[in-house]
């Protein structure tokens, strides 16, 4: 026997009585069903929020007994109802109800207002970061020095730590002096780096001659601080963990090579000029910017395949755009840099005041003139070559066919033809050298950002400290300079200056030889053309 529809399923049916009124029509989505709403779509008429309010609450109250209903229904004889299109349209126009559309504009708010809020800290402490390391640059070069020297402990610090908290019940409970031997072992990495620089300093200043008898001990320091370290390594090693103490002390000299080894000399590439030191930095930075630009603009709009599994938010787009934009702004970097000698002079004195340096400029930071390759205007139209005017690119042509001959084309006259073209490029070499670095600060670099990606992937970690607002620790903001600095040193030494001479390291070395030599090497210098 057939029962009558519930009230419930009577307001499925109904119409809207008043047609002049304003009605509207609401649904529950898959969401409500779960939340104990009716399954279903309810439509009915409402014409005041308090129809809607009685309406929701007579639905919630007779969810049960519309459950009943349903079973019933499904025992009797059944009739199937295809929804019409006039249904499916009325489904179609119904909304949540207004309370869930406030709780989801709360929402979308307060996540707006924390992404908001986060982009500024990073912004601010960002300026912050800059103009700590503009102060620190014109305060001299005994001062970047030591702002190095802290970063690597820092960076040390940080590193070191990511495996110490997860497993320190482990290493608080076994192990003996495990954070003072890694210490170690970072004191004897940078006194070996850097002792070599200050010998190489002493010998280049007349003025700390003195301390060469000092210097020379250096070597032997090293190697006792090292075998010290070594005998305490192996001597806290307990057995039963010996496994899990090597596996430590590996980690630890990959943490020497990512901090203490890649920085080694960079050093010496503050005392060859600032912008040894500045310039890959800021190439650095951009390259870190104008890739997140690139990538939150452009992202998998035009690449979807995965650029590096380690970085899933880091594309293509970013990758390539990013590079771009590192070249062309490290074109007119290194040019800007070059106007200054705080930036181009070399020194070799240990200041703890800054002082005017005054030196006679490398070729590379002289403006000079040169000829883009004439072979590539051949790959374009002439007609395309021809917009960009007479100004920057001339036609050159060949007077009666004589390739020896060669002039500027005179436009009408017929005794010339065309030869090749050629545009003078007014540049300071030093733009040159940009280039390289840019491109390398672009392709191998953000691979040092995803080196340490990984180590926080296997670690579950979100950043290596707290220490900058915004940016998380040292590590997540200088993992890409730290091979900069050494591509830097080693691109220096290969196309800048291979050997560095002064007169203070003659003056060492000739100490340094016997009576004999020294009357030779007089009588030589004494043949030598002095230059006219």
């Amino acid at each position: 026997m057939n029962r009558a529809p519930s009230s419930s399923l009577r307001r499925r049916g109904a119409k809207p009585e008043d047609s002049t009124s304003s009605q509207s029509f609401h649904q529950y989505d898959s969401a409500d069903e779960s939340a104990g709403g009716n399954v279903g779509t309810f439509i009915a008429p409402v014409h005041s929020d308090d129809n809607m309010s009685s309406f929701l609450r007579d639905s919630s109250d007779n969810s049960s007994s519309d459950n009943d209903d349903a079973a019933s229904i499904s025992n009797g004889p059944q009739t199937t109802v295809a929804p019409t299109s006039a249904t499916q349209k009325r489904a179609s126009y119904s909304s949540p109800p207004s309370r869930m559309r406030r709780q989801m504009s709360a929402s979308a708010v307060s996540k707006d207002e924390s992404r908001l809020r986060k982009l500024l800290t990073r912004i601010l402490s960002g300026l912050i970061m800059i103009s700590l390391f503009i102060a620190i640059l014109l305060s001299g070069h005994v001062y970047v020095c030591a702002l190095v020297f802290v970063l690597q402990g820092l960076l040390f610090r940080e590193l070191v730590t990511v495996r110490y908290n997860a497993f320190f019940d482990r290493i608080d409970r076994t192990i003996p002096l495990f954070r003072t031997t890694q210490w170690m072992w970072f004191g004897v990495a940078i006194f070996y780096a850097y002792s070599e620089f200050a010998v190489e300093m002493i010998k280049g200043d007349t003025n700390l001659h003195y301390l060469l008898d000092v210097a020379q001990w250096a070597p032997l320091l090293s190697f006792g601080m090292y075998t010290g370290t070594f005998v305490v390594t192996i001597a806290t090693m307990q057995t039963g963990h010996i496994k899990f103490q090597l596996n430590q002390l590996c980690w630890t000299i990959v943490v020497l090579c990512l901090t203490v080894g890649q920085l080694k000399y960079i050093m010496h590439n503050i005392y060859n000029g600032l912008i040894w030191f500045t310039l890959p930095i800021l190439l650095v930075i951009t390259n870190d910017i104008m890739a997140y630009f690139s990538g939150i603009t452009c992202g998998r709009k035009f690449i979807h395949r995965t650029f590096v599994e380690l970085s899933p938010n880091k594309t293509w787009e970013g990758f390539i755009g990013g590079g771009i934009f590192t070249v062309v702004i490290g074109w007119y970097l290194s040019r800007f840099l070059a106007k200054f000698a705080w930036m181009t002079c070399p020194t070799n004195t240990f200041a703890f005041f800054p002082h005017e340096l005054v030196c006679e400029k490398e070729n590379i930071f002289h403006e000079a003139t040169t000829y883009f390759p004439s072979q590539a205007f051949e790959l374009f139209p002439r007609a395309l070559i021809r917009l960009l005017g007479p100004s920057r690119v001339v036609e050159i042509c060949s007077v009666d066919r004589d390739a020896t001959n060669l002039t500027a084309c005179i436009s009408g006259a017929n005794n010339m033809k065309h030869h090749h073209w050629e545009m003078a490029l007014s540049i300071v070499p030093i733009q040159l050298h940009s280039i390289l670095l840019s491109l390398f600060a672009s392709l191998v670099a953000p691979f040092g950002g995803f080196l340490a990606s990984g180590i926080k992937r296997a670690y579950g970690i979100k950043d290596f400290d707290s220490i900058i607002p915004g940016h998380g620790g040292l590590m997540d903001r200088f993992d890409c300079q730290l091979i900069m600095a050494l591509a830097t040193w080693v691109h220096y030494n290969t196309f800048v200056k291979i050997t560095t001479v002064s007169v203070s390291k003659l003056l060492y070395m000739y100490r340094l030889l016997g009576e004999e030599e020294r009357k030779q090497f007089l009588e030589k210098i004494t043949q030598i053309p002095s230059a006219k």
